[in-house]
């Protein structure tokens, strides 16, 4: 892997959060634990898993939104990890996140158009005329009439919301978006719009998408290549037809089982995990996955197994491919 390839690579990245304190004796939660990640410019890398994985911590992670406790995250070859002041600010033009909650995320007192124009107020872009036609053009853009900025989100559908989430992200044109379950929350007929919105916009603007869901359909639609984590690691990670394909590793084997087959397709053997979701402060040792896992041994139990290749680009955190 080149660096001119990636507009981001994340390398061994750890986020820990101390739990517990005063009578109870603290430990330490690893939400991401030692995840990397390379993506190239104008790709989707969809991200999967379930809930608590740690998949959004890197989300955050990645656009700086939290502190990381160790790792290395570059931009375009340049570390930004320790970035601070008006290397930060500029940044975070080039940077952008589409949060889950399209209403929780826009501020309830303000009209569409004065969100809309907020970070261009920011960061010192434009007289107040070039603004508001900015803000009407990408309106118009995303779906809505420039009208819609004299409104309230309150006033929206959950989808317009959505829409309007979007165009804030886009109004300092970065390179990189990062999209957090950005149809989780809307009905099932507005998400196609929202999907499809997603991928002009892409195309237009040159766009390069981590992508969050815990949708697999939503993933495939979407993505050109997939990492699966499970409890703050990355356990597979290849091209998205490949993975649906041929998955390598029994988590995402399980997962992949599970997805709905349509009209005329072979019907999947669905594969129910058994066993408990292991406590992640109690993880001693050795694979993560073996409490849950058809095909544990000894070796399980005793080393962590090492993210190594299962295949031409198909990376698989597993011994039974080592």
């Amino acid at each position: 892997m080149q660096s001119v390839e990636h507009i981001v690579e994340i390398d061994s990245l750890i986020k820990q959060y101390p739990v517990g304190g005063g009578l109870r004796a603290k430990q330490v939660l690893r939400a991401v634990d030692g995840v990397s990640l390379s993506i190239r410019k104008g790709e989707t890398l969809g991200l999967v898993g379930e809930s608590g994985c740690g998949k959004s911590t890197t989300g955050q992670l990645a656009a700086r939104l939290i502190p990381l406790t160790s790792g290395e995250i570059k931009f375009k070859g340049r570390d930004i990890t320790q970035l601070g002041g008006r290397e930060s600010k500029a940044v975070r033009r080039e940077i952008q996140y589409v949060f889950q909650d399209p209403y929780t995320s826009l501020n309830p007192r303000h009209t569409l158009g004065t969100l809309l124009e907020e970070p261009l107020v920011i960061h010192g872009i434009g007289e107040r005329r070039e603004r508001k036609y900015r803000v009407h053009e990408m309106l118009e853009r995303i779906g809505l009439n420039s009208a819609y900025s004299a409104h309230y989100a309150h006033e929206l559908s959950g989808g317009q919301r959505q829409r309007i989430g979007i165009a804030r992200a886009l109004m300092l044109e970065p390179e990189f978006l990062i999209l957090d379950e950005p149809v989780s929350a809307l009905d099932v007929s507005v998400q196609s719009q929202i999907l499809n919105l997603l991928k002009d916009l892409q195309s237009q603007y040159d766009l390069t998408y981590l992508f969050i869901s815990h949708d697999l359909n939503v993933v495939h639609y979407m993505s050109d290549r997939v990492a699966v984590m499970y409890l703050g690691k990355v356990v597979e990670l290849t091209d998205v037809d490949t993975l649906y394909a041929s998955p390598l590793h029994p988590y995402t084997q399980a997962l992949i089982s599970a997805i709905p087959t349509g009209t005329g397709e072979v019907k999947r053997e669905r594969i129910i995990l058994q066993g408990e979701l292991p406590n992640p402060l109690e993880i001693q040792g050795g694979c993560s996955f073996q409490s849950r896992c058809p095909y544990a041994y000894d070796r399980c139990s005793r080393e962590v197994p090492a993210l190594t290749p299962g295949g031409e680009g198909h990376l698989v955190r597993c011994h039974l491919h080592s």
